[in-house]
């Protein structure tokens, strides 16, 4: 356990650009290490995550937030309202913070429902703010347990960064999928 935990972390480490101050050995790695940079690494992905979301919903414009490929299937406003709603709950309350307050069931439905752009954007931005600073938040220590993540099994903290993570990005595949069919190039792809 202790080896694969220090090639996770080591491995994580060098992926976000984090170099240990001295060699570390399997008996050196604890699990707060390990998740400490799983948590980083993790923050440092919705950092992106916020970024891309913000300028693509930005890009959008209005009168393309109710445009939906086909009935049955979410509309731009509705996968941009999905990702602000899961910084302000589903990311922190997978990791054990609390969610946002939103002020109540009506206003959760109401976000769900918003067609507006400029609250959209306003909601996306503080969204992840609040996931991102949930996250940084925590202490590593609490990390090193399990968590049950939308009635999956226990997952550890790595394995919930990469559901959270897999789920997010999809989803913004999907929006990028939109914004193409509506001649609507990503910012960052210009």
């Amino acid at each position: 356990m202790r080896v694969r935990l220090a090639f996770v972390a080591l491995s994580l480490a060098a992926a976000i650009g984090v170099a240990p101050a001295r060699s570390v050995s399997a008996q050196e790695v604890t699990p707060k290490d390990a998740a400490a940079v799983v948590q980083k690494g993790f923050v440092a992905d919705l950092d992106e995550l916020q970024t891309k979301f913000v300028a693509l919903a930005d890009a959008i414009p209005q009168d393309k937030y109710a445009w939906r490929p086909m009935d049955g299937v979410r509309s731009v406003a509705e996968v941009l309202t999905l990702a602000a709603l899961e910084g302000y709950s589903f990311i922190p309350t997978s990791f054990g913070a609390k969610a946002a307050d939103l002020g109540g069931r009506e206003a959760m439905a109401a976000l769900r429902t918003n067609t507006d752009k400029a609250q959209i954007l306003d909601h996306l931005k503080k969204s992840f703010a609040y996931a991102k600073q949930q996250v940084a938040a925590l202490d590593p220590a609490t990390l090193t347990g399990t968590h049950k993540v939308m009635g999956q099994g226990d997952l550890t903290v790595t394995q919930t960064a990469d559901h959270i993570a897999g789920d997010l990005h999809e989803h913004l595949g999907q929006l990028i999928a939109y914004a193409r069919m509506n001649h609507v190039v990503p910012p960052w792809c210009k």
